[in-house]
């Protein structure tokens, strides 16, 4: 039976992929509620800029570590959420063999570490478990249409498999294994190069290049803020008992890539065109979350429109593409001796 630490009033949570865009919003979350987080991150994807103002917060701690190693942690763990894989194409397809691994292998190593120290285990998984849907909206009972070679597979049978370990712990009755497939998600944090549609075209319209659009323009995405996103996390976490089921957590709020890109222009000053080229191969045409069971399990919905999302996002960015000029500087002007003596060591 499974055996699940509950005695402090304050959880000790371990974030794998923590430095991440979703985990370090999570870290923040946890943090605030009281919890003791340890960010375990390779940096592969992550960036230490994300944790770096919860450095000297006495309930944080940062490990570098790719969870594609073993990994044993010597105080009590009550949770871990799993967010630590690249999310995009562009990153997981750079080298899709550790993509895999991370799903598989990592995955495996942190539901071993979940197992040892009897804490439950929450999987960040994806919409991409549907491939390009033959049914909409999709529901979590829909079994998807996937390629299994093709050159997203890394991450979409990666994911797949992912799960299926977590129910199989689940199912013996080893681990408190919880499953949430996160549907597109966007906010500050995002990476200017990390490929996503929201931060592709936010970075184009503020630096006054044509916003590209892949395809037609007319296939459809559901956007979630951030934050929405993360309170949906520690919901499912949380709910008992546990729903022993894969939970949607995304915006039902369906828009055409056309739209969005419409937005952004009218949200950014200045007036860039519209260049199309062609979709890449496997790119679903339809996506929006069926978040019934979410709102029935967790009474759980998003809040925050897509208008006020992107007005924060855009925020963020214009502050971020500004401050770079100037860190760029600085850091060429400081001398080498000076560079390595303010560097922040692995760890701290």
């Amino acid at each position: 039976m499974l055996q699940v630490n509950r005695r402090r009033k304050g959880k000790t949570v371990l974030v794998a992929g923590g430095a991440g865009f979703v985990g370090s919003h999570l870290c923040d979350a946890l943090l605030g509620r009281g919890d003791t987080v340890i960010c375990v991150d390779s940096y592969i994807t992550g960036s230490r800029d994300n944790v770096r103002p919860l450095m000297n917060h006495p309930g944080f701690r940062l490990i570098e570590q790719d969870v594609c190693d073993f990994l044993e942690i010597d105080e009590p763990l009550d949770q871990i959420y799993n967010l630590a894989c690249a999310a995009s194409p562009p990153q997981y397809q750079a080298d899709p063999v550790h993509t895999m691994m991370t799903c598989v292998a990592g995955t495996g190593n942190l539901l071993a570490l979940a197992e040892r120290h009897g804490a439950s285990f929450l999987q960040a998984s994806t919409s991409e478990v549907y491939g390009d849907p033959a049914e909409h909206p999709q529901r979590e009972d829909y079994r998807g249409n996937v390629s299994c070679t093709g050159p997203r597979a890394c991450y979409d049978e990666g994911k797949r498999a992912a799960e299926a370990l977590c129910f199989d712990m689940l199912r013996g009755g080893r681990v408190d294994a919880r499953v949430a497939r996160i549907f597109n998600t966007y906010g500050p944090r995002m990476q200017a190069n990390d490929g996503r549609i929201v931060s592709n075209l936010v970075v184009q319209a503020l630096s006054g290049k044509p916003l590209t659009i892949y395809g037609s323009g007319m296939q459809t995405r559901s956007f979630c803020y951030v934050s929405d996103l993360v309170g949906g996390l520690m919901a499912l976490m949380d709910v008992q008992p546990n729903p022993g089921v894969p939970v949607n957590l995304g915006n039902p709020g369906e828009f055409t890539i056309n739209e969005l890109a419409q937005m952004i222009r009218s949200m950014v000053p200045a007036r860039t065109a519209l260049v199309y080229r062609p979709l890449p191969k496997d790119d679903p045409q339809r996506r929006r979350p069926d978040i019934s069971r979410a709102t029935e399990l967790l009474d759980w919905q998003p809040t925050v429109p897509l208008a006020e999302g992107l007005a924060q996002t855009i925020g963020w960015f214009a502050a971020n593409l500004a401050e770079r000029p100037r860190k760029r500087t600085a850091a060429s002007r400081r001398p080498r001796s000076a560079a390595a003596a303010q560097a922040v060591p692995a760890g701290s």
